[in-house]
């Protein structure tokens, strides 16, 4: 099975990268950008009319947003054991996680990176922008806490969640006011060791060489 990723540097595509990679599928990137001011192709518009990354095309079939991508492609490669079997008992959090990190965490970026999408008037934006940094901290606690003494995000076994922490702990800049990883400590234990495997060696390697100790 071979792939094609609509796919831009520092977006949520370097993700899925590193899941197509774990899984050792054949894959081709469809270089596109994150900033909204610049044009999509057409092709990109029809599978995702928002414009958004990543998009994810195989066959002649399609689909957008990460989190659904982490599920479709950890259940269709099963052998990797990179999510939970749907009757397994991690299976619970492994959802409700990604969930989280989709709906909450990335939501807390959006109102950081894109105020004006959350403001009526340009005056608004700051308080907006604002909002998302108080919001980041909230939302990190909250996973840092959940992590607690486990070794991985779902305690003893890792899966495509610890990934998916990872890409966003590449995202937290304290440039911007964002909290430093180093402010959660569970967090930043495990985002230190996803970084060392090969898959995201591959992918980030362009991030980890600017970023040597880490964000």
């Amino acid at each position: 099975m071979s792939y094609q990723l609509f796919y831009a540097p520092a977006s949520a595509a370097m993700g899925v990268r590193v899941l197509l990679e774990e899984i050792g599928a054949s894959y081709e990137l469809l270089d596109t950008a994150i900033d909204m001011d610049k044009p999509r192709t057409p092709e990109h518009l029809a599978y995702n009319p928002n414009g958004w990354v990543p998009v994810l095309v195989w066959d002649d079939q399609a689909m957008y947003e990460c989190a659904a991508i982490t599920i479709f492609l950890c259940d269709r490669y099963p052998e990797t054991e990179l999510a939970p079997s749907l009757d397994a008992p991690e299976r619970g959090l492994y959802l409700q996680t990604l969930v989280y990190f989709s709906n909450s965490v990335q939501n807390a970026f959006q109102l950081n990176y894109y105020p004006d999408r959350f403001a009526d008037t340009p005056d608004g934006e700051p308080s907006a922008q604002r909002r998302g940094i108080r919001r980041l901290r909230e939302t990190w606690k909250v996973i840092d806490d959940q992590i607690g003494a486990g070794t991985w995000v779902l305690g003893e076994r890792f899966s495509a969640v610890d990934i998916y922490l990872f890409m966003l702990t590449t995202w937290l800049r304290p440039s911007r006011g964002h909290p430093a990883v180093d402010e959660f400590p569970n967090v930043k234990r495990i985002a230190d060791a996803v970084r060392l495997r090969k898959s995201v060696q591959v992918v980030y390697a362009d991030w980890i060489a600017k970023h040597p100790q880490g964000n």
